[in-house]
């Protein structure tokens, strides 16, 4: 996911969540959650163990900067 905010801009989980927000301005009662399991192909926590793996500070660095230009300051 980190990778993929510092180059495009928003990750996977923006990709859920434009989703559910699409499902459910059509009327379809969709959560997060469920939304995260259609776009990943299983639960969060799966692919987490399944994929995820710790990103280094520069990577981390990186994903403040694309965070803030693309979503905003964080509350």
């Amino acid at each position: 996911n980190i990778d993929l905010m510092n180059l495009a801009g928003f990750c996977r989980n923006c990709l859920a969540r434009w989703y559910q927000e699409a499902a459910n301005e059509r009327g379809i009662e969709m959560g997060k959650d469920e939304a995260r399991e259609i776009y990943y192909g299983m639960t969060m926590d799966e692919w987490k163990s399944q994929h995820q793996t710790e990103a280094g500070a520069d990577k981390q660095a990186a994903f403040k900067v694309a965070f803030a230009q693309n979503v905003g300051p964080k509350p």
